[in-house]
């Protein structure tokens, strides 16, 4: 006897993507990227906001602590949410071109995306400033019109859209010699190396209780919503959208390219990727991390994560050829289908662990203590994404963006019948 799964029709068009349908490495890359991304993120939960971007504003930077963030940066800073970026610009093409085939319009995009972007206002203002759903609905629903757009016209779009952010922060640093003493003095002390005071009261704000976060949380939150995505974010991801789309319409997501086409790209992502972030770094500790680190000395890692980038895509489509590794990449897969509720949920442990409500660790903790609980999140979302599908179909914040999507809650649980017994005659 064996069992098989039936599929309730949950309604026209909320059918959940029967599981031969999937794109299973897109979903295996998915859970590698949003696994990855919590090694910088972690930064962010743990230790004050400038020490994300200035490694010498707060915290231990030797030994061991050197060790681990030079790994990061060079492994993981840009590098993950260029693979996230990137994926969600292949989902935006899959998705509505299955919409359209069932007769949905353009509306169901825009309305998918203006709920994502409440979860996202949601998520920043009352549990983590550091939110990324926002920029993602924003870029949504700017670049969903160009997705007809043939494959080379996106990636030269891309580039030159991801080029922009670039220039505006090499301008920017290039005119440092021209600002006035008091505009360069409050630059330094506001994002790059804040005073002791300033560290104090972001320190007290994350110790305390969640309405003692909640002010400097919901600022934090506004800027990156209001100047940075206009500075940086609509460009960086927009652009990585569009090369998503491309890279997808050339089959380098599904895993159909062949053996050469991946070993290049990590090869690329070794004799050029890594080198000219390795370089960037030197100079940022040759010129004891001036500001000229964070507007040109960045550009070192902004363009060679790309390269990095490519480099993991390549490095899991080739592992996702092997059938023989499947039970290795199957529960990355599953964190990749739960990942909107995987990434919410990293939000929840981690401030848990860091903030006033929880353990109130913020602050506390040294890099290499961050890197461990990154380790027991990844085994913890490994093990529970994976018994969580066994029995449901979505995770439960997919559930939820789907039914506030199409109005109608579609099935969650699976439902299991045995198939009648085959007897002999």
């Amino acid at each position: 006897m064996r069992a098989t799964e039936t599929k309730p029709d949950g309604g026209a068009g909320l059918r959940p993507v029967a599981q031969t349908a999937r794109i299973d490495s897109i979903d295996v890359l998915r859970g590698v990227a949003l696994l990855g991304i919590l090694v910088m993120n972690i930064q962010l939960f743990a230790m004050p906001q400038a020490a994300y971007f200035n490694p010498t504003a707060y915290g231990d930077l030797t030994g061991a602590n050197l060790c681990i963030w030079v790994a990061g940066r060079m492994l993981a800073d840009q590098k993950f949410m260029t693979v996230f970026s990137m994926l969600f610009g292949a989902g935006i093409v899959l998705m509505s071109g299955r919409a359209e085939a069932r007769g949905e319009s353009s509306r169901l995009h825009y309305r998918r995306m203006g709920w994502l972007l409440v979860i996202g206002l949601l998520h920043a203002h009352f549990l983590w400033a550091g939110d990324i759903l926002f920029l993602y609905a924003v870029c949504g629903m700017l670049v969903y019109p160009l997705r007809r757009q043939p494959p080379g016209r996106l990636l030269v779009l891309g580039t030159v859209l991801i080029g922009i952010a670039s220039a505006l922060s090499v301008v920017t640093g290039l005119s440092l010699p021209y600002w006035s003493g008091e505009e360069r003095a409050e630059f330094l002390t506001e994002v790059w190396q804040p005073t002791p005071e300033m560290i104090d009261a972001e320190l007290g704000a994350y110790r305390g209780e969640w309405l003692d976060q909640q002010p400097v949380r919901s600022e934090a939150a506004f800027e990156f919503e209001t100047f940075v995505l206009i500075a940086w974010g609509m460009w960086r991801a927009g652009g990585l959208m569009l090369i998503g789309m491309a890279l997808f319409a050339q089959g380098v997501f599904s895993a159909r390219r062949s053996f050469q086409f991946y070993a290049t790209l990590i090869s690329l992502a070794i004799v050029i990727g890594l080198p000219v972030q390795g370089y960037g770094i030197s100079l940022d500790f040759e010129r004891g991390w001036p500001a000229w680190s964070f507007f040109l000395g960045m550009q070192f890692n902004y363009w060679g994560s790309l390269v990095v980038s490519l480099g993991y895509i390549g490095a899991v489509m080739l592992a996702c050829q092997r059938p023989a590794l499947r039970r290795f990449t199957r529960p990355f897969a599953s964190v990749g289908q739960t990942a909107l509720t995987n990434y919410l949920l990293q939000t929840v442990i981690c401030t848990t662990i860091f903030y006033g409500h929880g353990l109130g660790w913020f602050g506390s903790v040294e890099r290499v203590g961050q890197a461990g609980v990154v380790a027991g999140v990844w085994a913890a979302q490994l093990i529970a994404s994976s018994l969580w599908l066994r029995r449901y179909r979505f995770g439960p914040a997919e559930w939820a963006w789907r039914s506030l999507t199409y109005g109608i809650r579609p099935p969650l649980r699976r439902v299991i019948t045995p198939e009648p017994e085959q007897r002999t005659p």
